[in-house]
């Protein structure tokens, strides 16, 4: 039975800091629209009257040994929706969200073109092709960023960012999370059962980038001993990439329908779970939606395992 909390420019990019200082109750951050400039940080007494911003000129680095960096990918929304689950989850049972610095910037979703209307499977998949060594290029300049910040440990919360993730690992010192390792090991601690006495345990992906990201979550999947089931090509075809145009079209209803009948495709299918490994896909269904139960989202993992490293780095002796 898997846990219910699993369930469910190249120059001068956005610049967004967090830090949790002891004695200081709330922290409280703005970012500024120009990408040129480096975003102010308030900070707030026991009182929580805000002290003296710090200038956006003014060169900011952090000093603990467990900072969390966060590298923006395509989407800046969901890289803000992964800092609410590093503080979500870092805040339970008293504790205190980790420091963390981000860098994001527009450049990656504009080069993509991926705004505006749904385009084709083929298309999209071409244009990402044609624009693969802007992305890794614009990575490794954040990742580089953040390091010269303060960060320690290092989070993409994006997707399809993942698919380069060796190119963006190589010649950095820091450590830097793998999304596919985050949900294979959650799931392999989970324990669950093979289903209609399968031999093994089944997991159900659903994407919108198979091209690039079915590969690296089969491998981390299936290295931990699960079998990945995909969509059929058909069915690909006819009911998930008909959602994606229907939520274009703001047909939220017919996007949930379709939605859910490919959910449920790979349920009958005899998978334990539903890894919904893409932004397009999260968010379509209501919260209490009743088939999110067979639902992962992978970032809540990711979030959970780079406040897991905080955690654990914050303790190792010297580390201040």
């Amino acid at each position: 039975m898997v846990n219910r909390s699993m369930l469910m420019s190249l120059n001068y990019p956005s610049f967004l800091v967090g830090v949790i200082f002891r004695n200081r109750t709330h922290t409280q951050y703005r970012t500024r629209s120009s990408n040129s400039s480096i975003s102010s940080v308030f900070l707030t007494d026991d009182s929580g009257n805000f002290e003296e911003p710090r200038s956006s000129n003014s060169c900011i680095m952090l000093s603990q040994q467990n900072t969390i960096g966060v590298i923006g990918g395509v989407s800046v929304l969901s890289t803000l929706v992964f800092l609410e689950k590093v503080a979500c989850w870092s805040s339970r049972n008293g504790k205190q969200c980790p420091p963390f610095v981000v860098c994001s910037d527009p450049v990656l979703s504009k080069a993509l073109s991926l705004h505006g209307s749904f385009p084709s499977t083929r298309n999209r998949m071409d244009h990402i092709k044609l624009n693969q060594e802007l992305m890794i290029q614009n990575l490794r300049h954040k990742r580089n960023i953040l390091h010269q910040s303060g960060a320690r440990g290092l989070a993409l919360p994006c997707h399809l960012s993942h698919a380069w993730h060796s190119e963006i690992s190589q010649d950095s010192s820091l450590p830097i999370l793998h999304v596919g390792d985050c949900v294979a090991m959650e799931l392999k601690n989970a324990k669950m059962k093979p289903i209609h006495a399968a031999n093994t345990v089944r997991i159900g992906l659903l994407t919108t980038d198979s091209s690039f990201v079915v590969c690296y979550y089969k491998d981390k999947l299936q290295s931990q001993g699960f079998e990945v089931v995909l969509l059929d090509k058909e069915t690909e075809e006819h009911i998930l990439i008909p959602a994606m145009e229907a939520l274009q079209r703001k047909d939220i209803e017919g996007a949930r329908n379709l939605l859910r009948i490919a959910i449920h495709v790979l349920l009958v299918r005899g998978v334990n779970v539903v890894i919904l490994a893409s932004d397009d896909l999260l968010g379509i269904l209501p919260h209490d939606d009743p088939i999110l139960r067979k639902c992962i989202d992978p970032m809540d993992a990711l979030a959970r395992s780079i406040i897991n490293w905080a955690e654990t780095t914050a303790k190792i002796p010297g580390g201040f």
